[in-house]
């Protein structure tokens, strides 16, 4: 029989208590800005690509877990990834989107963004591996839940199941990338 000492989860492992808060967070805004319904009214769903790309979650974590046994820290900015696309607009994959020379800026230079993530070439990576697969079904908003989720999974924290079924943006949100104001503006954290 076990007896619980008197420490918890984060005293053993202090390094874990960043990756936990991340992990909630994107679970909750992944919640909040998905709202399981997608744009035209269709729910999310667990088995979403069962019939079509019956080993789209197999890839994913394929080509996760070899990015980061190349390098660690790739767990931390895919998850960094999926936050940052969920967190303007909801989980759409416009972080994605590429900019247009004189244009457009796309969401990866915008001001919030600049600098800060990374990540783009595993995303790259399995997209291509997927469209070798089954072209033309999974949704990089998809990709980007899944990567997330097995990074975690493959740095040693759980696992859990994600709804798929997102469409992907195709527009960009220009004038909150160019301003850099984001939700965060409208939140304090004094009592």
């Amino acid at each position: 029989m076990s007896t619980f000492t008197g420490r918890s989860l984060f005293h053993a492992h202090p390094k874990s208590l960043p990756v936990c808060t991340l992990v909630i967070a994107v679970l909750l805004i992944q919640k909040a800005g998905a709202a399981r319904f997608l744009p035209d009214g269709s729910p999310l769903q667990f088995h979403f690509y069962d019939k079509s790309c019956p080993n789209v979650e197999k890839i994913v974590r394929q080509v996760v877990s070899s990015a980061v046994a190349s390098e660690a820290r790739m767990a931390g900015s895919l998850l960094r990834l999926h936050f940052h696309d969920c967190f303007v607009q909801g989980c759409d994959g416009s972080l994605l989107l590429n900019s247009i020379a004189g244009l457009i800026e796309g969401e990866q230079e915008a001001l919030p963004n600049a600098n800060s993530v990374r990540g783009f070439e595993v995303v790259d990576a399995i997209k291509a591996a997927l469209e070798q697969e089954c072209p033309g079904i999974v949704s990089c908003a998809d990709i980007l839940a899944l990567a997330a989720r097995d990074s975690v999974a493959v740095s040693g924290g759980p696992s859990y199941p994600v709804q798929l079924g997102r469409r992907e943006s195709s527009w960009i949100q220009f004038q909150r990338n160019r301003s850099g104001s984001c939700l965060c503006e409208r939140w304090s954290l004094r009592p």
